[in-house]
């Protein structure tokens, strides 16, 4: 029974202590171009109502990754941007199955506003005949408003970071293996992004959601000392 209530503090300190160091950044459009306040004007879905962890936080940082360098969670369905001392920004994303996943260290080498999409062969022989050669820019194109192209020893790993025509599913592991992100955050992070960043793509249970057993015995170790 000590354990017990032991427990339920701990977890009652965690959510206080998460709710004071998670700073919600709504997304503006400062920064926004003529084309993209055009384009998005015309998106072909409803607005979605994104669930409050996956919008936008600044947040604590506790990973030891540069500043300017990004680090995808896919466990946890977040992407960080670090700042300086010891804070991120937090943004929701949509991930890939884990057969279709990419894990690992790789740089942005290149970007691009209002992408082409060219389905790969892989992609095509998974989601059937139907699916084009190639999309060409706009509001209805996958790969939404922007998009990072990430390399890995100058080799495209075929994993990009971009947009999305399907906000609703932000939070969710359903795509073809790619980073997605709502257009209005894609926007924000390509405009801090620099071609050359460093990505690292964290593997399965390495990142901070309760299901890497590091992060559970993490949480056992801030408990049991009271």
């Amino acid at each position: 029974m000590r354990l017990i209530a032991l427990l339920l503090i701990g977890i009652g300190l965690a959510g206080c202590n998460a709710a004071t160091t998670a700073t919600y950044e709504p997304a503006s459009e400062a920064n926004f171009k003529p084309r993209d306040r055009e384009l998005l004007a015309k998106v072909p879905y409803a607005k979605a109502t994104i669930p409050e962890p996956y919008r936008r936080h600044i947040v604590s940082y506790h990973r030891k990754e540069a500043p300017g360098s990004i680090v995808v969670d896919s466990d946890s369905r977040f992407l960080y941007y670090v700042l300086p001392e010891g804070k991120a920004i937090r943004y929701g994303i949509t991930v890939g199955e884990e057969a279709l996943s990419f894990s690992g260290i790789a740089k942005v080498q290149r970007k691009a506003e209002w992408p082409t999409w060219t389905p790969t062969q892989a992609i095509k022989e998974r989601l059937g005949p139907s699916i084009p050669n190639q999309v060409g820019p706009g509001p209805h194109n996958p790969l939404g408003a922007r998009a990072l192209y990430l390399y890995a020893n100058n080799k495209d790993t075929l994993y990009r970071i971009h947009g999305t025509n399907q906000p609703e599913y932000i939070g969710s592991a359903v795509s073809s293996g790619c980073i997605r992100m709502t257009n209005e955050d894609v926007i924000d992070l390509y405009n801090r992004t620099k071609e050359g960043t460093v990505v690292v793509v964290l593997a399965p249970k390495q990142g901070d959601s309760p299901n890497n057993p590091q992060v559970a015995q993490r949480g056992l170790d801030r408990v049991l000392p009271f």
